[in-house]
C-alpha cells in the first residue's frame, strides 16, 4: 500500500481536506483502498517555506524508502500588501516551486494555492467564501468591514465561525465550479498514475 501526503499550514486545512476528502469517496471520484493519507501540519507559511522543517526530513525519508508516491502542498495565497515576499499568489507560485525543487520532489508533487479564484488573494476562508451566493458573501463581507477586525487571525477565525453557523448541514458547496480545480488534484493524487 502505497502513502500519499498532502503538506498544508494548519488543522483548519486538514479539516476542510478530510470533509473534501470524505465527499469525493462518497460520490465515488476517489476510493482509499490502496491508499492511506499522511497530511504534514508545518504550522506557518514561514515554517512551510523552511527545507530544513522536521516534517520534510520524514517526507524525504518516506519518498526514498517508497513509502510516499505523490505529495500535493496546499497553501495560502495571502496577500502581497501583507507579505511582500510569500504573500500573493505569484509570490507563494514562485517560492513553492522553489520549496519543491530544494526538496527534489518536482516528480511526484503537485500544488494547490488557497485563495479567491478571481482575485488570487486570501486563504482557505476566501475560497471557501467565493463559493457562496454572491448576496451572502456580501453580507457576510459587511460585517466583517464593519467590526474592524484588525487581526487577520480574527478575522479568519471570525469568518470561519460565521459560515458554519449559516451552513451547518451542508458546510461547504463541493459542486460549485470553484471546487473543480482541487477535486482534479485530489483525484490525481489518489488515482494509480503518476
Amino acid at each position: 500500500m502505497k502513502n500519499i501526503a498532502i503538506v498544508c499550514k494548519g488543522k483548519a486545512d486538514k479539516d476542510f481536506f478530510d470533509s473534501f476528502i470524505e465527499h469525493l469517496i462518497e460520490n465515488k471520484s476517489i476510493n482509499l483502498y490502496e491508499k492511506t493519507i499522511s497530511f504534514y501540519i508545518l504550522g506557518g507559511k514561514g515554517s512551510l517555506f523552511k527545507v530544513e522543517n522536521k516534517n520534510y526530513q520524514e517526507l524525504q525519508s518516506e519518498v526514498l524508502m517508497e513509502r510516499t508516491e505523490k505529495i500535493l502542498f496546499v497553501i495560502d495565497a495571502d496577500d502581497v500588501i501583507n507579505d511582500a515576499i510569500y504573500g500573493g499568489y505569484e509570490n507563494t507560485e514562485k517560492a513553492l516551486n522553489e520549496l519543491i525543487s530544494q526538496l527534489d520532489f518536482q516528480e511526484f508533487s503537485s500544488t494547490y494555492i488557497m485563495c479567491d479564484p478571481i482575485t488570487k488573494t486570501g486563504y482557505l476562508e476566501s475560497f471557501i467564501l467565493s463559493t457562496i451566493p454572491e448576496q451572502q458573501r456580501h453580507c457576510i463581507e459587511r460585517f466583517l468591514e464593519c467590526s474592524q477586525f484588525k487581526s487577520k487571525e480574527n478575522h479568519k477565525a471570525i469568518l470561519n465561525q460565521i459560515y458554519n453557523i449559516a451552513y451547518p448541514n451542508a458546510p461547504y458547496k463541493f459542486a460549485h465550479s470553484h471546487f473543480d480545480e482541487l477535486k482534479e488534484k485530489l483525484c490525481l493524487l489518489f488515482s494509480n498514475e503518476l
